[in-house]
């Protein structure tokens, strides 16, 4: 597959701008469902249904796909397809993942801990705690809120760090599999690039580089390295017991390869399973898998990582703007998502190579997380718009089923609108 500079800068840009599955199911279903105080009374899990739509992923052209959905005490696990395309290795349900922008509620929770010791001020200027990073009259006007709900407007570091997906070529990815980037550089790449618009300005730019600045900040305030002080306040905290920032480009525990098509660019997709992840670093760098996932996001809901009064401020949503029309509901670090049961609260992930979704009921009852292992595996038509592919109606079938039980299958047997889950995250060159 050819294209010019320009179709594949369009391409960039749409990368860093497709919503995951549960934003795009919003379009998909027109009108969204009033929020609920229980977003699944009366359901249980449909295990053979389940098992069912998952095989239907696979059988679309997914290569592998694993997941959890949980409903109260109730838990079902599934896998389908290959987690190696040569050797026919199958995928298993506890895999370890690497989870992409899920990356960032982490680190949300992180924030809002300081900010719960009076350590840090949602409200006060970037500058007050990395005067020298964010320096000027731009240090002063952006605060740390706007940093984590994307309302900073700082652009993306994530293009200039790959500039060959801005020219027409996917070498860049292969040119950083074992770089290492420091924050600050990464930092320094978003500052350098053209503002998305005025700080505070409504609908936000999603950045992953407002991450990145909040891991420096958590470092700054803390004296602790970010991913130590996640690892211990967060990830131990909830008990997760296979959730880490690896310290090499290994994925640590049992995994799937990670297979990255980028639009048919790669032909045939090529495994990135091996790949330094200092250039996600506290937005998006973690792995995990489907079940601390879960684990992770009752644990924030019930109260277990911040109070109540934090987890308030996390829940308060701006709209968030994806580029090509698309915007989301984004709080601090989590989205909500009004599926035909209710409203979720989640994230969506994507990496080179895997993408992640998990949700949680806004009861905290129903949870749900699933991992795919190729990426990008849509092709683009000459005026750069990406072609429908039967993975995608798959993806929103297994996902509404999982959420809302018989209601979202129905849901998604009458969908018209076919949608583009998250096979380019916002991270990827979402996200």
């Amino acid at each position: 597959m050819k294209a010019g500079a320009a179709t594949t800068g369009a391409l960039l840009a749409a990368a860093l701008a497709v919503p995951g599955p549960a934003a795009a199911l919003q379009r998909a279903a027109g009108t969204p469902a009033e929020p609920s105080s229980s977003a699944t009374a009366g359901s249980t899990l449909d295990r053979q249904a389940l098992r069912r739509s998952l095989d239907a992923v696979h059988e679309a052209g997914m290569y592998g796909i694993y997941a959890e959905v949980r409903d109260g005490r109730e838990t079902w696990q599934g896998a389908a397809g290959v987690a190696d395309v040569d050797t026919r290795r199958p995928v298993q349900p506890d895999m370890v993942h690497r989870i992409g922008s899920i990356t960032k509620t982490f680190t949300s929770v992180a924030v809002l801990q300081q900010v719960a010791r009076g350590a840090i001020d949602l409200d006060a200027p970037v500058a007050r705690y990395l005067p020298d990073l964010v320096p000027g009259e731009r240090g002063q006007q952006i605060t740390v809120r706007m940093l984590l709900n994307h309302t900073s407007h700082i652009a993306d570091h994530v293009g200039p760090a790959f500039p060959s997906l801005l020219e027409g070529t996917t070498t860049s990815l292969d040119d950083n599999r074992f770089r290492t980037f420091a924050p600050e550089e990464l930092v320094r790449l978003g500052l350098a690039a053209t503002p998305t618009g005025q700080p505070g300005a409504t609908p936000g730019m999603y950045s992953n580089t407002n991450y990145v600045l909040a891991g420096l900040l958590l470092e700054k305030v803390t004296g602790v390295d970010a991913e130590e002080y996640i690892t211990r306040n967060v990830i131990r905290r909830a008990g997760l017991r296979h959730t880490s920032f690896p310290r090499t480009p290994q994925i640590p525990g049992p995994h799937s390869k990670a297979y990255e098509s980028w639009y048919g660019f790669i032909d045939p997709p090529r495994d990135y399973s091996v790949y330094n992840m200092s250039w996600a670093s506290t937005a998006g760098a973690m792995v995990s898998t489907m079940h601390d996932l879960n684990q992770f996001y009752r644990a924030l809901l019930r109260g277990e990582l911040i109070g109540a009064a934090q987890l308030a401020e996390m829940q308060k949503t701006v709209l968030v703007s994806l580029g090509g029309g698309i915007a989301m509901n984004y709080g601090l670090g989590l989205y909500s998502a009004d599926l035909p049961c209710g409203r979720f609260w989640g994230h969506d992930g994507g990496v080179f190579g895997m993408g992640t979704q998990s949700l949680i009921s806004a009861d905290g009852n129903r949870r749900l997380s699933f991992g795919m292992n190729l990426m990008k595996y849509q092709r683009i038509d000459e005026n750069g718009q990406l072609e429908p592919n039967e993975i995608d109606p798959a993806i929103s079938n297994h996902l509404l089923l999982a959420a809302c039980g018989e209601s979202g299958a129905a849901a998604a047997k009458s969908a018209q609108t076919p949608f583009v889950p998250l096979p380019s995250d916002r991270m990827l060159v979402k996200r």
